[in-house]
């Protein structure tokens, strides 16, 4: 069979959000200068669904950072991977204030976190070794397993009692092999759900079996601990953590990741993260301008203080109109209801066509079936008119929600 024609025929696991919705479910253009109020279809709308957690995308200062070193270095400098001719002092400079900035001892600056995540989990393990994953992994974790040649086993999500069986599970099976080592992988906030990974858990878990701890924490770092450095500073636990990620996508508001460890695990990473060796290295003005924009995350504590006001007052006004709100620890906000795709579609439609709101939404199979979860993405950046805004608009379709949960019960 000719393989396009194939394709024809093999569904989207998102079904009618892509084939029907390409554009506004999927792809949709939010336009105009980066920040809570965009436009969506030519019409304004406060913005729930970017994750420029402490506004710092839209910042003068850091706009004007960006224009200085483009024109300063272009976006071609450096040419080539960092390992042959594309490093800078730049590069490096980023990498020892990054590795500070975690409390690690040396960084290794990524170029897509996506491929970063993914290379330094086939980077590190071997067909001798075991990795073991919490169920609601990003995607780039999946992946990254995917690649391994390592034995592999899940975990239920965050459920310790599920960790402990595969972990001792893996223990029985290292006992045969010489060279065997035990890899986990867990994240510091999940992006759908808001709650931290039970990081304290598993470290302490290290007492009766060795393994080592990586912590994808794209959505922790800037927005947790008392110096926004992330979830394990936030919980106590950032030594117990061996190998730290860390995104430049979400409070950065860039493009570009990185690894923190110990110096001998970065060394090994440098000379075998396939993604980062064959890769051309991070463009010159996105290492000056993540410089400044780590400078002005630990310069400006009342970012984060705004965040988490604006994170408070959403969160209980939904809760107070009589939404269901999952139990966060982070940022990030879920609303979860009864609900089919449909009622999904539904809610993103209603609140961006009658009330100027734009919420981004999920249904099967991303949640079980049955329900729908739209996420909403404070910010620094939000102000109290957009949050009452965006409380009016829920609590005017709330009988509509309400009424298609009942069918659903019935």
């Amino acid at each position: 069979m000719d393989l396009f024609d194939k394709l024809e025929n093999r569904p989207s696991p998102l079904g009618p959000f892509t084939s029907e919705g390409y554009g506004y479910y999927t792809f949709p253009r939010l336009e105009g200068p980066l920040g809570p109020e965009m436009k969506f279809n030519g019409k304004d709308m406060v913005v729930w669904s970017i994750n420029d957690y402490l506004g710092i995308g839209s910042n003068p200062d850091i706009k004007k950072v960006d224009v200085e070193a483009t024109e300063k270095y272009s976006l071609s400098a450096p040419m080539g991977a960092r390992l042959m001719t594309g490093n800078s002092t730049e590069h490096e400079k980023l990498e020892e204030e990054l590795a500070a900035f975690v409390h690690k001892e040396k960084a290794q600056l990524l170029n897509y976190g996506y491929q970063g995540i993914m290379s330094t989990i086939h980077a590190l393990v071997d067909r001798n070794d075991f990795l073991i994953y919490d169920e609601l992994s990003h995607a780039c974790i999946v992946d990254g397993k995917q690649l391994a040649m390592a034995d592999k086993s899940v975990f239920k999500h965050n459920d310790i009692e599920s960790f402990k069986k595969q972990l001792f599970r893996a223990a029985d099976k290292m006992k045969d092999k010489e060279n065997g080592s035990i890899l986990v992988v867990t994240e510091g906030v999940f992006g759908m759900t808001g709650d931290l990974g039970i990081l304290k858990e598993i470290i302490e878990l290290k007492k009766e079996v060795p393994f080592r701890l990586l912590v994808d924490d794209a959505h922790g770092i800037g927005t947790m601990g008392e110096d926004g450095s992330g979830t394990g500073t936030h919980l106590g636990v950032q030594d117990g953590i061996d190998i730290y990620f860390g995104t430049f996508a979400k409070s950065f508001a860039l493009i570009g990741a990185f690894i923190a460890s110990e110096p001998r695990v970065i060394e090994f990473l440098k000379a075998n993260s396939r993604s980062q060796v064959f890769a051309k290295s991070l463009p010159m003005p996105m290492a000056v301008t993540a410089r400044e924009r780590l400078k002005l995350i630990k310069q400006h504590p009342e970012w984060r203080e705004q965040l988490w006001n604006n994170t408070l007052k959403l969160r209980e006004g939904l809760r107070e109109i009589g939404y269901t709100v999952l139990p966060s620890e982070s940022p990030v906000t879920p609303v979860l209801t009864k609900g089919s795709t449909d009622l999904c579609q539904d809610i993103m439609r209603k609140l961006r066509e009658e009330h100027g709101v734009f919420v981004s939404g999920v249904a099967y199979p991303v949640v079980p079936r049955g329900t729908v979860l739209i996420r909403l993405i404070p910010t620094a950046a939000h102000t109290d008119a957009h949050i009452e805004k965006t409380l009016k608009a829920f609590a005017a379709i709330q009988d509509f929600v309400a009424e298609a949960a009942n069918k659903l019960s019935a």
